[in-house]
């Protein structure tokens, strides 16, 4: 059947009209029913039809908007009434399977209001389509439990919870808030939760309470980049307290060295340690917090959960009278949080994967203006899948493919020209060497063919290729 302006071959089209924007296309069914689809019955009359409007992907930059007269029969034999099919038309929604397709792999890219521009449908239409196109990927791509669960949380227009697989550097999942009945209920929900082996997080209530409601006996790690960076705020208090005695020059001079401050002392450079010196030596708080913090950040030094404690409970005992309302803070989080800062030393396993993503997540926000939070989430689960299924094979022109072709066939005859019989001598023919042994593929485990969710260094490099 000759092509039409459609590509597809299931339709006559009838009449074309272009507009500035659009394309109206009449069209209809080329081959109506020819059996009933109650009792397959032959004996079918005309019962009258009704014109719909079906949508179709955007054609030389214009919408298309295809009319069809749905032919109506009746059987004669069971003397019920029905339509007849569209072909290649969603069965949900007025627009071709190709537009249902191409909206849902763009809504993972571009903002709804730019799709419902460019194809003539409202926003609700684009985000309804988006919610069935993404409850499809997650029954298709679902990721598996982690064994070692990152929870960390991330600002977007207010907090929102970020689960991640620590071991495996992906991510797992996105929730709404961070409260303790959304993780609870959600964490309740993960199929094979008894899989998790760890779960490190910050020091959040919430996280807590509903880790030990859902996975009990499961050791919770707090962060160790969360504990010890409280070391570098309390040196920044004290920092802040002395600049209401320096004078003005003073002051902009330790807003510059308060870089030398919070680095730590095996990484300064003889400059650095000079200036730190003059610091120290003029402002003796100045110079004790500094030693409190680097003290602070050796307790991760220590090889077990004893050794730590006893050597942060020295450590809080050191502290300066005149000190301690800067420190507070960590003595507080060690008071409520200490058998889960301790169980680092059994299990040191960290959030730094979780941190690295809210970074990437923060940007795709920044980037995608006007991207709701369900769109994000399912940017930043399905961008990798959905780049992968999208991704073409680069152009290649008719005379390119029949050049292929010839070097094909050119190189098959070249092949045969060298080849013959086994049992041949040489001198008498050509010789074929015995067939090889097929060399047996490289094993892969179990665990390398699952299925861990979206990787976070592949997501790094479809942001920075502007593929997320």
């Amino acid at each position: 059947m000759p092509a039409n302006i459609l590509n597809f071959p299931q339709y006559r089209v009838l009449r074309v009209e272009e507009t500035e924007h659009d394309y109206h296309i009449d069209a209809e069914v080329a081959l109506p029913p020819t059996e009933c689809v109650y009792c397959q019955s032959s004996d079918l009359q005309r019962f009258g039809s009704r014109e719909q409007t079906i949508r179709d992907l955007p054609m030389h930059g214009k919408r298309v908007g295809i009319y069809v007269d749905t032919r109506r029969f009746r059987c004669k034999s069971c003397t019920k009434t029905f339509s007849e099919k569209l072909p290649e038309v969603s069965e949900k929604r007025l627009m071709t399977q190709r537009l249902l397709d191409w909206i849902g792999q763009q809504s993972l890219k571009r903002t709804f209001a730019s799709i419902a521009e460019e194809t003539g449908h409202n926003e609700t239409t684009i985000r309804s389509v988006f919610n069935d196109y993404v409850a499809e990927l997650e029954q298709r791509h679902t990721f598996e439990t982690p064994r070692w669960l990152g929870i960390d949380e991330i600002h977007l227009i207010k907090p929102r919870c970020v689960l991640t697989n620590v071991e495996d550097n992906t991510l797992f999942d996105m929730l709404k808030d961070l409260n303790k009945v959304t993780v609870q209920n959600y964490l309740l929900r993960v199929p094979n939760r008894q899989q998790i082996e760890y779960v490190t997080m910050d020091m959040w209530g919430p996280y807590r309470d509903a880790v030990k409601a859902t996975l009990p006996g499961v050791p919770i790690v707090v962060d160790k980049f969360h504990v010890q960076r409280m070391g570098n705020v309390a040196l920044e208090t004290v920092r802040k307290g002395l600049r209401a005695d320096l004078s003005t020059k003073a002051k902009r001079t330790l807003l510059h060295d308060r870089f030398v401050l919070l680095k730590r002392e095996r990484d300064l450079r003889d400059e650095e340690r000079l200036n730190l010196s003059g610091w120290t030596k003029n402002y003796p708080l100045l110079g004790e917090a500094y030693r409190l913090k680097e003290a602070y950040f050796n307790l991760y030094l220590a090889d077990s959960p004893g050794e730590a404690r006893a050597r942060y409970r020295e450590w809080a005992i050191s502290i300066p009278p005149e000190l301690v309302p800067a420190f507070q803070p960590i003595l507080t989080a060690w008071s409520n949080w200490m058998p889960e800062i301790l169980h680092y030393f059994e299990h040191d396993i960290t959030n730094s994967a979780t941190e690295a993503l809210n970074g990437l997540i923060r940007l795709t926000d920044r980037l995608g203006r006007g991207y709701s939070f369900e769109a994000l989430r399912a940017k930043m689960l399905f961008a990798q899948v959905a780049f992968r299924e999208r991704k073409r094979p680069k152009f290649v022109s008719k005379r390119e493919k029949e050049q292929q072709r010839q070097r094909a066939l050119q190189e098959r005859e070249l092949g045969y020209g060298l080849a013959v019989c086994e049992d041949s001598n040489p001198g008498y023919g050509l010789f074929v060497p015995p067939r090889l042994p097929p060399v047996p593929k490289p094993e892969v485990s179990t665990r390398q063919r699952k299925n861990y969710g979206p990787d976070i260094s592949t997501l790094a490099r479809l942001l920075e290729a502007d593929e997320l």
